[in-house]
C-alpha cells in the first residue's frame, strides 16, 4: 500500500522531525510512506478577510496540483466524520481490499482547507473539534496510520 502525506508547511522544531522520522520508520514496514510538504502561503501582520480567502484558494490550489490521479484522498477537516482507532484500521484495510491501495492524507495550513480540497475529498476525517497545530497533526496522523496498520495485522501496540 502506497500513503502520501501532502501537507502545508515544513517541520521547523526538531522534536516533530523526530517524531515524524520515528513513525515513519514503522511504518516502512507496512506501506511505502511519502510526506510531501508544501510552501506556505506568504500572510500579511493584518490580514483582511480577502487575504485569508486568497491563502485558502492559494494552498488549495497548490495541494490539488500535488494530489495524483487515482489516489483515495482523506482531508483532514474539523467537521469531518470522527472514527476511532479500529474504525480508521477498518477504513484502510477495505480501502485495500477495494484494490484502493494509493490513500492521500491531505493535511491543510493554519487557515484550513478550501472548500476546492475539501470537494476533491473522497473521505474527511475529524481527529476532534478542537484545533491543532499542522505540525502536530502530522505526528497524530502518522501515529494514527500506524496503529492503523499494526490493528489490521492484528500485532501488539494498539492497547
Amino acid at each position: 500500500m502506497r500513503v502520501r502525506i501532502v501537507c502545508i508547511g515544513k517541520l521547523k522544531e526538531k522534536y516533530w522531525t523526530a517524531a515524524v522520522d520515528e513513525y515513519s520508520k514503522r511504518l516502512s514496514k507496512y506501506c511505502d510512506l511519502e510526506i510531501l510538504q508544501l510552501k506556505e502561503t506568504k500572510l500579511a501582520d493584518k490580514p483582511s478577510e480577502a487575504d485569508e480567502k486568497n491563502v485558502i484558494y492559494e494552498e488549495g490550489q497548490t495541494i490539488l496540483k500535488n494530489i495524483k490521479d487515482g489516489t483515495y484522498v482523506i482531508a483532514l477537516e474539523i467537521n469531518g466524520k470522527s472514527l476511532s482507532s479500529e474504525e480508521l484500521a477498518a477504513k484502510v484495510d477495505r480501502l485495500a481490499i477495494e484494490g484502493k491501495s494509493d490513500i492521500t492524507f491531505v493535511i491543510g495550513g493554519s487557515l484550513g482547507l478550501s472548500k476546492e480540497v475539501s470537494q476533491r475529498a473522497d473521505f474527511s476525517l475529524s481527529f476532534s473539534k478542537m484545533t491543532f497545530p499542522h505540525q502536530m497533526m502530522r505526528v497524530i496522523l502518522l501515529e494514527q496510520i500506524y496503529r492503523s496498520f499494526k490493528i489490521i495485522k492484528n500485532e501488539a501496540y494498539h492497547k
